[in-house]
């Protein structure tokens, strides 16, 4: 019996650092994927083993890189030049591309990959199979606008977006952050523009919110807040300051601190050793970050892209303390945010035992505006996204 045709994407995602990135992939692969769809991802996350994939979803593991500075990138386990790892994760992209010969890529964040790793696969897909289409993925906001049009310029990137790509997808609303204004993207390109709205994620039933409220000892009106920092690699400074507004003043509050894979081993030892002593949970990695999120009256975290579209998609009051540095992405998202009431922030600045407790007590106590905000708000990129590949399918076929 002949095998039935089916309709290839491959997804591609750098991964240097974090969850964010691969846990947007495998929101989007497992809302893509369909009988007649094969989604295969390119990744270099370290982690991307502890998920569970769905049926007729994969990924090829490429080595893993981790940011040193702006501009350079170190191999994150094996012991070899930097550049020849580089060289590793282009062949293996290549070879993939080749061999799966997709009729969709979609590429997270990077238009050239890291240090242009994509650059080739674009260039053949674009030369030897000009039916199939390319797609960039970009989060609602990427950096301050100053830095973003210089970088763009200095690399080309708007060349990039004019010539290799036949979409690009904003994961978020124009009515929230305009990146074609912010940018100065031109015409030619804005015109590839689909701003889908941003990613939802699993909800959790009523019921297995009050299981796991009660799984964690939170009972009858009691609350429950969760403190997470996605990766952790540099979220040591709010944990840190969250413990020690409760050492100063014990609030009635059962706390759940997720630290992140990749915080440093000293810096989690401290922590769990000081939330020990404050009968605190905590947890290195939870797989299923959706059941806390939705168990939680607030959640306490950095702002990053993929948490906060957890957090909303749970319909959560949220209190963000975003960083400020290498990139302004997380501030700048937490004001546009903080308008519409969707959470409350803390500037990093600003950021004390006190100041920290004040917002709490004052999200658990009076978060009517807040709730009403993130009630309304509803999350469209997985549908957005979905019509789009109906669209590209049905011309296909």
């Amino acid at each position: 019996m002949a095998r039935q045709a089916t309709y290839n994407i491959l997804m591609y995602s750098h991964d240097t650092y974090g969850l964010g990135h691969i846990r947007r992939t495998m929101a989007i692969a497992a809302s893509l994927r369909g009988p007649d769809v094969n989604i295969l991802i390119l990744t270099g996350s370290p982690i991307a083993g502890r998920f569970a994939f769905p049926e007729q979803v994969d990924f090829v593991r490429i080595p893993g890189m981790i940011k040193k500075t702006n501009d350079e990138y170190l191999p994150l386990s094996i012991k070899i030049n930097p550049k020849h790892a580089l060289d590793i994760r282009k062949n293996i992209i290549t070879a993939t591309a080749k061999a799966f010969r997709p009729d969709l890529f979609i590429v997270d964040k990077e238009p050239l990959g890291l240090k242009k790793e994509i650059l080739p696969t674009l260039q053949w897909l674009k030369r030897c199979m000009p039916k199939s289409r390319t797609i960039l993925g970009l989060r609602d906001v990427m950096d301050d606008a100053a830095v973003v049009r210089r970088d763009w310029h200095e690399k080309g990137i708007y060349r990039t977006l004019d010539e290799l790509y036949s979409e690009i997808w904003i994961y978020g609303l124009k009515s929230l952050y305009d990146p074609i204004r912010e940018y100065a993207i031109p015409d030619c390109i804005s015109s590839k523009i689909h701003f889908t709205g941003y990613i939802p994620r699993k909800t959790p039933s009523r019921e297995t919110r009050r299981k796991t409220r009660r799984e964690h000892m939170v009972n009858g009106k009691g609350k429950l807040v969760v403190v997470t920092t996605g990766g952790g690699g540099d979220g040591y400074a709010v944990m840190d300051t969250y413990l020690a507004m409760l050492e100063r003043t014990p609030l009635a509050v059962n706390s759940i601190l997720v630290t992140g894979p990749f915080m440093p081993k000293a810096q989690r030892r401290n922590l769990f050793r000081r939330a020990r002593r404050l009968k605190i949970r905590t947890y290195h990695f939870y797989r299923q970050m959706e059941k806390l999120l939705a168990a939680a009256d607030l959640v306490i975290s950095m702002g990053g892209y993929n948490t906060l579209c957890e957090i909303l998609s749970q319909k959560t009051v949220s209190l963000v303390i975003p960083r400020e540095a290498p990139r302004r992405e997380q501030l700048i998202r937490a004001q546009a945010m903080a308008g519409c009431n969707l959470v409350d922030y803390i500037p990093w600045s600003e950021l004390t035992p006190a100041h920290l407790q004040q917002k709490v007590d004052s999200l658990l106590n009076a978060p009517r505006r807040y709730l009403a905000a993130v009630s309304n708000f509803r999350l469209t990129g997985l549908d957005v996204m979905c019509r789009r590949l109906a669209a590209f399918k049905g011309r296909v076929c």
